[in-house]
């Protein structure tokens, strides 16, 4: 906010309503002040309110509210002076008047969109029969060649542990923690490794074998089924789902019963939606 239409200075007061109107009486059409014959009502003092940034939230109400009333006097003010609104000002006003009246009807439908069964439908449709997932848990050694693979396996064979071999003698950055890559699914890795891992049994150990990185020694730690989701871990996604094709077929149903006209191709210069001397 500007200076002169702010109320945060160093002589705000806290004040209280001196109206003598209790909470009880008063409606978003109570008239609060008055400019000339304008009247400015408690609505319009609420939705100013809505519309301060997070930072206004430290001060009393009080505060507030009377910084509120002379903002919005002062904007009246301002705005009575300034006579018959400018293009651009025309415009604009349309546009947001649109907008929030679309946004309305949006909020509306959203709200009354989505039940509870309407939710268990799309989860059952899309989960209900969807095929387990195998995940694995593998750690394994990288060095550059087949005879390096070769003695780190014979080590493993001997007794060794897998991961003090691997951070004895692998190249690669998961070395350091005994060579451990964590849970992962089909698709993660290169089908080279995937392959000799997924054929395992838990505390097998491959054959040396080489990949585009090197040459690899693989044990398999664990592998589980991963649990599939719950309708809680999926709410949001489908109740967001569920609302944008609510508003879709209200949208379509609405474009049905009026007569629509749209530009012809090439009827306009694409480039003159940046022509804002169009508003001068």
């Amino acid at each position: 906010m500007l200076k002169h239409v702010t109320f945060l200075g160093a002589t705000a007061v806290a004040a209280t309503l001196s109206t003598g109107a209790f909470a009880q009486d008063v409606t978003a059409d109570t008239v609060v002040a008055t400019v000339g014959e304008t009247e400015i009502t408690m609505g319009e003092i609420i939705i100013a309110r809505t519309q301060l940034p997070p930072q206004y939230a430290q001060f009393p109400v009080e505060v507030l509210f009377d910084g509120l009333v002379d903002q919005l006097i002062q904007q009246q003010l301002l705005a009575d002076a300034a006579g018959e609104p400018s293009a651009r000002t025309s415009f604009t006003l349309l546009n947001e008047r649109r907008s929030l009246l679309a946004a309305e009807v949006i909020t509306e439908i959203a709200a009354n969109a989505v039940t509870e069964a309407d939710l268990q439908a799309a989860y059952d449709e899309r989960f209900a029969n969807a095929e387990e997932i195998e995940e694995f848990n593998a750690a394994h050694l990288l060095v550059e060649t087949q005879e390096e693979a070769a003695a780190a396996k014979t080590r493993i064979d001997e007794g060794a542990a897998f991961a003090d071999v691997a951070r004895d003698v692998s190249t690669g950055p998961t070395g350091p923690n005994g060579g451990n890559l964590g849970w992962f699914g089909a698709g993660a890795m290169v089908p080279e490794f995937e392959n000799a891992v997924t054929a395992l049994e838990v505390g097998g150990v491959t054959e040396p074998f080489e990949t585009q990185f090197g040459w690899h020694v693989a044990t398999l730690l664990d592998k589980r089924i991963q649990a599939g989701p719950t309708l809680d871990d999926v709410r949001r996604e489908l109740t967001a789902e569920l609302q944008e094709a609510a508003i879709t077929v209200r949208l379509d149903a609405l474009a049905a019963e009026e007569t629509i006209t749209k530009p012809e191709p090439g009827q306009f210069d694409p480039s003159l939606i940046d022509a804002t001397n169009l508003l001068d």
